[in-house]
């Protein structure tokens, strides 16, 4: 079991930037891929980043890529999204999401949940 606390949200300008943080509890956080997920008013959620387990592996949506990034603390328990550089589109509830294995870092194959921080990016 793993429980998922996000922090770090905010109200900031176009062009500014935030770090998100996803502290977890449970004894085999380290064990787990984790990814980072947004979600719109009106829109699906969406997989923004995701970081491997051991590896440290990273992948990210185009939509971010060169401006957001997503690292892993395992002896904190804690996985952080840097984001910069930030756009009113960014503008979303954001979420982090743990799942057993890298390819399930997907909206459907998360095993567990945070409760989401809310970030919105100001023209």
């Amino acid at each position: 079991q793993v429980q998922l606390v996000e922090s770090g949200g905010g109200l900031v300008q176009a062009g500014g930037s935030l770090r998100l943080s996803c502290a977890a509890s449970g004894r085999a956080f380290s064990t787990y891929a984790m990814g980072w997920f947004r979600q719109a008013p009106g829109k699906e959620r969406e997989l923004v980043a995701g970081i491997a387990w051991s590896s440290g592996r990273t992948s990210y949506a185009d939509s971010v890529k060169g401006r957001f990034s997503i690292s892993r603390d395992n002896a904190k328990n804690t996985v952080y999204l840097q984001m910069n550089s930030l756009k009113p589109e960014d503008t979303a509830v954001y979420y982090c999401g743990a799942a057993r294995f890298s390819s399930s870092v997907r909206v459907g194959g998360i095993d567990y949940w945070g409760q989401g921080t809310q970030v919105t990016v100001s023209s």
